[in-house]
């Protein structure tokens, strides 16, 4: 007569909760060390970028022409530059005119908000009042140049990092199998590292076009009303649309604001909101999910709280990074076991696998 089999004894309360500690103070040295390796982190962060959209730009022009590998990686690295230094251009070239403008701009927006306060009602004038009239536009404009001038300080590092990058990329691979030693955790390793370039590679060059959609028509707007600092506004509306959600809704609000110090009449800042911010609402709503399909397998909610995270860690930069960040995390987890259930709460459709299987 055989024996039953004992039941399984689960783990006693008091070591399940000792593990709970643990995770814990390993969740909150791992953010400590986000935020006090900044200096550090973030550099590398933009490094890994830049050459992940280089290299995207070189496999395709690799595949479309069929030239050598040392001309397409040139070709990619001419390419992010020149939309780099143009970027930086179009800033710098008007920094200082739009700072000169901001002491005339302070009493002009005090008297444009009030004008518009008058047609909306008294709980919506006082509101006004209280948050806008008050805003000391040169304050804002100072903290954002000197958040321009801490990221031009990083682009020499950035640009170090990218080149050493480009030279080990084919070494990569081979280093990966020999510091892993088992082959299957080689093998491992080197489909995590594809899955996220692929899938980096994906996103990059879906927001790069979109982004770049919703400036040109935004700059086609600008100019035809006759808005100062179109150029500028164009960049920043680039560049916003990287940060979702709410980075297209800024991009909107400031050349909205400024139509209002401009112009004497609402017609510009009605058109401005209601007109570019539909086009912001298509384009975000409609053509950026049909582009990435499947391949940004992401929750809603776990966007909006990566980029809350990651902007209270990292700052600015932070929101800009907040979804690339992620997407690496989500596909590390998916890949380690006894992380695939945090994988599965994060993925959209609780198949993070999703994103391996279009790469």
């Amino acid at each position: 007569m055989q024996q039953p089999k004992p039941e399984p004894i689960s783990a006693p309360p008091r070591q399940q909760l000792s593990q709970l500690r643990d995770i814990a103070i390993l969740l909150a040295l791992a953010v400590l060390a986000l935020y006090a390796g900044a200096g550090f982190l973030i550099p590398l962060a933009l490094a890994f970028l830049v050459y992940v959209l280089v290299t995207a730009i070189s496999d395709r022009v690799h595949a479309a022409t069929g030239a050598p590998e040392w001309l397409t990686t040139l070709a990619g690295i001419i390419v992010v530059l020149a939309g780099l230094f143009l970027m930086i251009a179009v800033i710098g070239g008007q920094a200082t005119q739009f700072a000169r403008a901001m002491a005339s701009y302070e009493n002009a927006f005090d008297q444009a908000v009030t004008r518009v306060a008058a047609l909306l009602g008294e709980q919506i004038t006082a509101f006004l009042r209280d948050n806008l009239i008050g805003i000391d536009l040169s304050a804002l404009t100072r903290s954002a140049m000197g958040s321009a001038t801490s990221l031009l300080n990083t682009f020499l590092l950035v640009s170090l990092y990218v080149a050493f990058l480009l030279v080990e990329r084919r070494v990569l691979g081979i280093k990966l199998l020999l510091a892993a030693r088992d082959p299957q955790l080689g093998r491992d390793m080197s489909q995590v590292m594809e899955a996220i370039s692929h899938n980096l590679q994906s996103y990059l060059g879906v927001k790069t076009f979109v982004s770049l959609l919703t400036a040109g028509i935004s700059y086609v707007v600008f100019t035809l009303l006759g808005l100062e600092f179109a150029e500028t506004w164009a960049v920043l509306t680039f560049a916003l649309n990287f940060i979702p959600s709410i980075g297209s809704i800024v991009a909107v609000i400031f050349p909205a604001l400024v139509s209002l110090v401009q112009f004497d009449t609402i017609t510009p800042f009605l058109v401005i909101v209601f007109f570019c911010g539909t086009v912001q609402f298509l384009i975000g709503n409609f053509l950026d999910p049909a582009l990435l399909g499947r391949s940004l397998n992401m929750s809603t909610f776990m966007v909006i709280l990566a980029l809350t995270f990651w902007t209270a860690v990292w700052g600015l930069i932070g929101a800009f990074l907040s979804v690339p960040l992620t997407v690496c995390l989500l596909i590390v987890f998916r890949h380690v076991p006894a992380l695939r259930p945090v994988a599965v709460l994060m993925s959209k459709d609780g198949h993070p696998e999703a994103q391996d299987s279009d790469a």
